[in-house]
Parts: C-alpha cells; sequence; structure tokens
C-alpha cells in the first residue's frame, strides 16, 4: 500500500530532519501545505538535498499568489532538484486567504485554476513551441517551453473544480469529502476526463486522510471531531463537502462554530462522521482503518496529515504509528 505524509508549514523546525524521518519511516511521499510563515518551496528544496527516494508535493499552493510562469519555473527547479520526485499539487485556496492575506480579488476561482494549470501545462511541455494563451483571465505571448514532466494535482471539491481535475490533471487532492462518497464525487471527474478522450483510470485519487493514533483513544477520536468542526465551521467549500453525506449535521455544526460555541459545535460531530471523514483510534485500528479505506475504496494514495488540533505528542505518535513500517 502506498503511504503518504502531509504536513503544516514548519515553524522553527528543521524541514530537512522531518524529511530524513519520513524517508526513515517508509513514507513513499511527503507533502507541504503552505498558507503563512513558511514558503513550501524553500522547505521543499531543502528536503530534496536531503533525501534520496521520497516523494514530495504541494497540498497545496495556491493558483492566485503565484503566476503560472513562476510555478512553471517552480517545477522546473523542484523537478531538478529532487531528480524528479516532486509534484505540483494545487488549489484555490480560500476568499479569506487570497483577499485578506494575498491582497487579490477572489475572481472566478475556478476559471482561475483552469487556465493556470492549463498555462504551466504549455509553459512544461519541452516540445520547443513558443508559448501564447489567450484566456479569459490570462494572457501571454512568445516565451518558450521549458522541459519539466512534472505531475500536477488538484484539489478540487465543488463539481466545476472536480471537472478541472478531469480535463487538465494527473491527481486529484479530495478534502473533506466522505470516503463513502469519493466515488460518486469521482464520476464528474471522470466524465470531464472522458470529454476530453483522457483515461480516468489513470488520474491519482489521493485525499488527505486526516489520522490521530493513540493508546487514549477517546483522545484520538476527540482531536478527530475538532478537526472535523473546524472544517465545517470555518470554510463553506468544506462545510459543503460534508454536506454531500452529512447535509443537517453539517448545518447545524457550521452555524454553531459561527456562533462561537465551538464545544457545541465538536459535540455534534457523529463517531459515523468521524469513521467517514478520517481514522482515529488506537495505533492497530488506526492501521486497520487505514489498510480497509486504501483497500475498499478508489482511494490509490492516502495522504495522511494530523489533524491540526493535535498535541505535539499525539501529532509524534501518529506519524510513528501510522508509518508504512508498521504495517
Amino acid at each position: 500500500m502506498e503511504l503518504d505524509l502531509i504536513v503544516s508549514e514548519l515553524h522553527g523546525e528543521d524541514p530537512t530532519d522531518l524529511a530524513k524521518e519520513a524517508e526513515s519511516l517508509g513514507y513513499d511521499g511527503l507533502w507541504l501545505t503552505e498558507l503563512w510563515g513558511e514558503n513550501a518551496v524553500v522547505q521543499l528544496t531543502e528536503m530534496a538535498i536531503a533525501t534520496e527516494d521520497i516523494g514530495l508535493g504541494t497540498a497545496i499552493v495556491n493558483v492566485y499568489s503565484r503566476s503560472p510562469a513562476v510555478l512553471a519555473m517552480t517545477a522546473n527547479s523542484l523537478e531538478r532538484a529532487s531528480d524528479g520526485r516532486f509534484v505540483l499539487g494545487t488549489g484555490v485556496s480560500t476568499k479569506k486567504v487570497i483577499e485578506d492575506l494575498h491582497g487579490e480579488s477572489f475572481d472566478r476561482p475556478v476559471r482561475r485554476a483552469h487556465e493556470t494549470i492549463e498555462l504551466v501545462r504549455k509553459f512544461t511541455a519541452g516540445d520547443g513551441d513558443r508559448v501564447r494563451y489567450d484566456g479569459e483571465l490570462i494572457d501571454v505571448a512568445d516565451f518558450p517551453a521549458l522541459e519539466a514532466d512534472v505531475p500536477i494535482y488538484h484539489a478540487g471539491l465543488g463539481p466545476a473544480n472536480r471537472r478541472v481535475v478531469g480535463r487538465l490533471c494527473d491527481g486529484w487532492i479530495p478534502h473533506n469529502i466522505p470516503f463513502s462518497g469519493l466515488e460518486e464525487a469521482f464520476e464528474t471527474v471522470a466524465e470531464a476526463a472522458r470529454e476530453r478522450d483522457r483515461d480516468p483510470d489513470e488520474i491519482t485519487v489521493a485525499p488527505y486522510v486526516p489520522t490521530a493514533a493513540s493508546e487514549d483513544r477517546e483522545l484520538a477520536r476527540e482531536t478527530m471531531r475538532q478537526h472535523v468542526a473546524y472544517y465545517v465551521g470555518s470554510g463553506e467549500g468544506y462545510r459543503k463537502a460534508v454536506a454531500t453525506k452529512y447535509e443537517d449535521t453539517a448545518e447545524r455544526i457550521a452555524n454553531a462554530w459561527r456562533n462561537g460555541a465551538r464545544d457545541e459545535a465538536t459535540g455534534m460531530v457523529t463517531d459515523e462522521m468521524v469513521d467517514d471523514l478520517g481514522v482515529a483510534g488506537t495505533p492497530e485500528t488506526v492501521r486497520n482503518r487505514l489498510r480497509k479505506v486504501a483497500e475498499e475504496t478508489i482511494i490509490d494514495r492516502p495522504i495522511v496529515v494530523v489533524p491540526e488540533p493535535a498535541t505535539a505528542d499525539l501529532r509524534e505518535e501518529t506519524i510513528r504509528e501510522a508509518a508504512p513500517e508498521r504495517f
């Protein structure tokens, strides 16, 4: 079973130490998020130099704060630094991040994603042609393509964004779509792929799999409840993803969270939701659940993510106990 690990931005931690640890534990890939504080590209470069085999990726960089040309150069440089181990993971992020942090207009995010990914493809085609692109949002002209064979994954949640995956991408990074609903959600990806004469089976399904492993079972599951409540309450796209299976409960959680009743919102997250949106429990239970999720769903490449509310001890225990070497 292929198993990857994703970590949030490393504030004050040595990225090379984490990369070496993940590689020694047998993880197949290591992905970095990027929001505010640390540059994922710089950290991944350090990791690429310090490791030999582990795959490296961004999950995700947004399609607003870097131009398509900068993303293409980033892919080119990291592909070289990692000897071909890099995957470019993109997403639209949120209106809050794009407008209040980056000072950009969160304008037509799906179209922005489509044009950015399509243009990065052209910029990295290495076919000798000079790139010209006349889009609805982005125009470029008369620069040669780089030669960088980098897979592109996209974190599309809504149907329109999932169609971007099907039309253009090598992989799909869903987040907060229940495991039981992934196959149905992927059908939108597959339909868009077939419309472009692409084989849907060649699109890798690589979701975030929130994971909490502890001998203290209740601590692990309570941490997962907090994680689910936070995402449902703080992001409309995430609420809608969860609502594909748990519409009424997701709405109640979101309302409670937004009204400041965060403990109440956390308490509304049911055991069924915990098990359909993540993997939490004792180390043995977590390993069995990860194996089952990989074998019984359409997931090709599960990406273990430790829930944000986790303590440092729970984070370390989860990374260690969910590692491929323990299977």
